[in-house]
C-alpha cells in the first residue's frame, strides 16, 4: 500500500535523511517511524495505567506525609520570589 508524501518540508526531511544515511526514501521513511514507534512503546510501558483518580491520591498522600516546612508564605516571601524586594 503506497501512500504520497504531500508536505514538502516532510518530503526535504526524509530525502536528507535518506541521503546522509545512504538509505532509499522507502528505507528513510521505514527506519524512521520504527525508531519513533519504539520510543513510543517505551513511553508506554513505564506510562503508570491506573485510573487519573487513583495516581492523583498518590500524590496527595506523598505531598501530606512531607509535613511543613514551617517557613511562611506571606507577602515579603512572593515579592522576594518574583524579585518585587
Amino acid at each position: 500500500m503506497a501512500f504520497h508524501i504531500r508536505d514538502p518540508e516532510t518530503d526535504r526531511i526524509v530525502r536528507e535523511l535518506a541521503s546522509k544515511t545512504g538509505a532509499s526514501l522507502t528505507d528513510a521513511v521505514r527506519e524512521a517511524a520504527a525508531e519513533k514507534l519504539a520510543r513510543v512503546e517505551r513511553v508506554l510501558e513505564r506510562a503508570d495505567k491506573r485510573p487519573l483518580r487513583e495516581q492523583i491520591r498518590d500524590i496527595q498522600e506523598r505531598v501530606a506525609d512531607r509535613g511543613k516546612t514551617g517557613l511562611k508564605a506571606d507577602k515579603a516571601f512572593f515579592d522576594w520570589l518574583s524579585g518585587d524586594e
